[in-house]
């Protein structure tokens, strides 16, 4: 009978019950316990989920031996800490976006992650995302033919979604960061590490924050491929990363929120007079923006498999590095090469 990965989450926002569901939905996982400061939130959701263990402090955790891995769905900044001190007890760890707030942080996550010998998985979910799964496997098909230009947004309001004791309203969570790495994280992916960055950045929406709320940056990617991110946290619209992917064949235009994926392809017959590349192909995919039930199962499936981690943290903390390049361009005015950790 194959091994059953007995999964401990931290955090139980919305986010935490997802992953919840996602452990519950896997058919070698299971719940082991469940951890939050809210007594209300945690005895709510360990009653939804009948989670055999429930605790307020996560140190409680630490020794259990039911325990094989440990989901982290907490504010940025406890990310170390808690990364930290489960790799070091013998666990497994899945972190949510971003790895940290800054490099400092992020290295020393790799270095617990290699002294340890434990697995560290970062959750940047744009991964498992139907839409941009199926761009990806088009690009590397040639579809569009060879890349050029890419670009991301992360458009969205925080406006109300300030988190449990205003834990995304610190001066060092920049929106580009915290939210940002998402699009960062989708271009890397796809396009590889980009070189160097220029951006600007302002602060006319959430003027009661201590970040910039709005950036715009331009990279240089490998193979000479252009590329742009544009972020807002404080925008008045409908939540969307809206990418496009254009190549010397064809144009992939694709969202996370979005029942269809845009393709407009060279060289095929044309239409009523159209030419072939002016004629969009809707695409059917299916709409998960946030699907943690693929994230859990890619993690779960690599523990049980003993092989490296899908989104490793050297990948997590990558993204992590151009943001924070990204940023200093902002701040600095000037062109940031980027520098990534090894």
């Amino acid at each position: 009978m194959e091994k059953s990965i007995g999964v401990a989450v931290v955090g139980l926002s919305n986010m935490g019950r997802l992953h919840i569901q996602g452990i519950q939905a896997h058919p070698h996982a299971h719940l082991a316990a469940v951890c939050d400061t809210d007594d209300e939130r945690l005895q709510a959701c360990a009653k939804d989920y009948n989670a055999p263990l429930a605790v307020k402090d996560y140190k409680e955790l630490l020794n259990r031996p039911e325990i094989d891995a440990v989901v982290l769905v907490v504010p940025d900044g406890l990310h170390l800490e808690m990364t930290e001190a489960f790799l070091r007890a013998g666990k497994d760890v899945l972190c949510e976006k971003p790895m940290a707030l800054n490099m400092e942080d992020c290295q020393k996550m790799l270095t617990a992650e290699k002294e340890t010998g434990r697995k560290l998985m970062i959750g940047q979910v744009c991964r498992c995302t139907p839409a941009f799964v199926m761009a990806k496997k088009m690009i590397e098909a040639g579809r569009i033919g060879e890349l050029f230009f890419v670009e991301s947004e992360y458009a969205h309001n925080y406006e109300k979604s300030r988190g449990m004791n205003d834990w995304r309203v610190v001066p060092e969570r920049h929106g580009f960061i915290g939210g940002g790495c998402h699009a960062v994280d989708l271009l890397r992916w796809i396009a590889g590490n980009p070189t160097e960055v220029f951006a600007y950045a302002n602060h006319k929406c959430l003027t009661d924050w201590p970040a910039d709320d709005c950036a715009v940056a331009l990279y240089q990617f490998p193979n000479n491929v252009s590329g742009k991110v544009f972020v807002s946290i404080g925008c008045f619209r409908n939540y969307t990363m809206r990418s496009v992917f254009y190549g010397t064949k064809g144009t992939i235009i694709c969202d996370n929120t979005s029942p269809t994926l845009t393709l407009f392809e060279a060289g095929l017959p044309d239409v009523d007079g159209k030419r072939s590349y002016t004629i969009p192909q809707e695409l059917p995919v299916e709409i998960n923006n946030h699907n943690i039930t693929e994230e859990i199962a890619v993690f779960i499936d690599a523990l049980l498999a003993g092989g490296d981690m899908p989104i490793s943290a050297l990948e997590g903390a990558s993204t992590v590095a151009v943001c924070c390049a990204t940023v200093e361009a902002s701040q600095k005015h000037q062109l940031v090469q980027i520098r990534y950790p090894e």
